[in-house]
C-alpha cells in the first residue's frame, strides 16, 4: 500500500525581507491638517483655528520629512507640501489677529467716540440761576440743585424742563394710588434745539418723596400716565404729565429724568 504525500507549495513572503512597511501618516496629517488650517486663515474671527492648526501641521510635517530621509515613508513631497501650508496657516493666522484686533479697536473707538458725543458731553446745565453740579452728582450746595421751572440743557441741544408739581385728585380705579397718600402731578417738557431728530419712547421719569426719599409710585388712571412716545423734531418741543403718590406728610418731591440711554439724568427737587 503507497503513501501519497502532498507536494508542499513554497511560502512567499509578504515584504521582502528586512524592509517595513512605509509610515505615510504624519505626512499625510500634515497635509489635511495644513489644508484645513489655511482655509480657516481666510475666514475671519478664524485666525485662532488657523494658528492652532498651522502649528499642528508644521510640526508633523517636519517630523514626517525626518522619516522620509530616514527612509521610513515614501511620501516626502506631500509631508513637505504639507509642512509649507502649516506655516502658511500661521502666517495667515497671525495677520487674521491683527487685523481683528485692530477692527475691534476702532470698533470701540467709534463707539467711545459716539457715547462722548452724546451721553458725556451732554452735561446738564441749569437754566434760571441754577447750577448743574448738583443734578449731574457735581458740588453739593442748597443752590446746586435744579428746582421747579429750571432746564437741563445738554450739549447736543436738547433742554428737559420740570415744573412745579400740583395737587391730582386720582380716580378710584388709578393704579399706583394708596389711599392715605396724596397725589401730584408733574408736567415735564423736553424741547428739541438740536439738529437731529429726538426719539422720545425711552424717556424715563422717577419719583421719591420725603426727606427719607421713599420711593413715590407712579400713578396710571384714565388722564395721566401714558408718558412720552414718538420723536421730536429739531426745533419742537414735547410735553408728557406724570402723577405720583406720596406719603401725607411728605414736604419735598424728588424727580429724576432720564432723556435716553446716551444722556445722564438730571434732578429736580420740588417742593410740595
Amino acid at each position: 500500500m503507497s503513501q501519497h504525500t502532498q507536494p508542499q507549495q513554497p511560502y512567499a513572503p509578504a515584504q521582502p525581507p528586512g524592509s517595513s512597511p512605509a509610515r505615510n501618516g504624519l505626512g499625510i496629517s500634515a497635509l489635511v491638517l495644513g489644508i484645513i488650517g489655511t482655509v480657516s486663515g481666510l475666514i475671519p474671527f478664524f485666525f485662532w483655528l488657523a494658528g492652532i492648526l498651522g502649528l499642528i501641521a508644521l510640526i508633523l510635517g517636519l517630523a514626517g520629512r525626518g522619516r522620509a530621509k530616514r527612509g521610513e515613508a515614501t511620501n516626502k513631497g506631500v509631508t513637505t507640501f504639507g509642512a509649507v501650508l502649516g506655516l502658511v496657516a500661521l502666517i495667515l493666522s497671525v495677520v487674521g489677529a491683527v487685523l481683528t484686533f485692530k477692527a475691534v479697536d476702532e470698533a470701540v473707538t467709534d463707539i467711545n467716540k459716539a457715547v462722548a458725543d452724546s451721553s458725556a458731553s451732554a452735561k446738564p446745565a441749569a437754566e434760571g440761576g441754577a447750577a448743574a453740579g448738583g443734578a449731574a452728582g457735581g458740588t453739593e450746595g442748597k443752590d446746586d440743585v435744579l428746582r421747579e421751572g429750571d432746564s437741563a440743557a445738554y450739549d447736543d441741544g436738547l433742554e428737559v424742563t420740570v415744573n412745579a408739581p400740583a395737587s391730582y385728585t386720582a380716580d378710584e380705579f388709578a393704579i399706583g394710588h394708596t389711599k392715605g397718600n396724596k397725589a401730584y402731578t408733574v408736567s415735564v417738557v423736553i424741547e428739541n434745539k438740536g439738529k437731529e431728530k429726538y426719539d422720545a419712547t425711552l424717556v424715563t421719569v422717577d419719583a421719591r418723596a420725603g426727606e427719607d426719599g421713599v420711593n413715590a409710585e407712579q400713578i396710571f388712571d384714565g388722564k395721566v400716565g401714558e408718558g412720552f412716545s414718538g420723536t421730536v423734531l429739531p426745533g419742537k418741543k414735547i410735553t408728557a404729565t406724570y402723577a405720583f403718590d406720596a406719603p401725607a406728610d411728605a414736604k419735598g418731591l424728588t424727580v429724576e429724568v432720564g432723556p435716553g440711554l446716551d444722556w445722564d439724568a438730571s434732578q429736580w427737587e420740588l417742593k410740595l
